[in-house]
């Protein structure tokens, strides 16, 4: 178990998120996702958590780890052509991660997504987190329009609203 971390997250308001994450800016996420979207038939969703809770943190339970259990919960496994992909930020670890379903995964694979955290992460160190995800939303929306083309006839399976845990 590691304290610091521990001791990060439970001292950490559960407002903090919030802050950092305004109407305004989770506006302009919807708005960029949306946008997005009409030039590849993939589906993205961005979440942020400001904390884990004590036991999660007790468990040692990683940004990964809980990234698959919110790729669950918000059903972005659940597209008609398995092209879903969750944009994941750990607030209090500032650690994102990107879980892709199976089909997006299988064409575009990890070192892709290594990639584009690893950039959103250094917008995140510099405090620029709007600007962060932007640009993570708009590298992911590359990797899914190589493999999954705009099609005529695409509806938009998962709702393009960010989430805020």
């Amino acid at each position: 178990m590691n304290f610091r971390r521990v001791l990060r997250h439970l001292f950490m308001p559960p407002w903090r998120a919030r802050l950092v994450f305004p109407q305004r800016t989770l506006h302009t996420i919807e708005k960029a996702v949306r946008e997005v979207e009409a030039t590849h038939a993939g589906e993205i969703r961005f979440a942020v958590e400001g904390t884990l809770s004590l036991f999660p943190l007790i468990r040692g339970e990683s940004a990964r780890e809980r990234a698959l259990d919110v790729f669950s919960q918000l059903r972005v496994w659940d597209t008609e052509q398995n092209n879903g992909v969750l944009i994941y930020l750990l607030y209090a670890d500032r650690d994102v991660e990107i879980i892709a379903d199976r089909g997006v995964n299988i064409r575009a694979g990890n070192e892709a997504w290594e990639k584009i955290c690893r950039e959103m992460e250094a917008f995140f160190r510099k405090g620029d987190f709007e600007q962060g995800m932007l640009h993570g939303i708009r590298e992911v929306a590359e990797q899914l329009a190589k493999h999954y083309p705009a099609q005529t006839k695409d509806k938009n399976e998962i709702d393009d609203r960010p989430v805020v845990l």
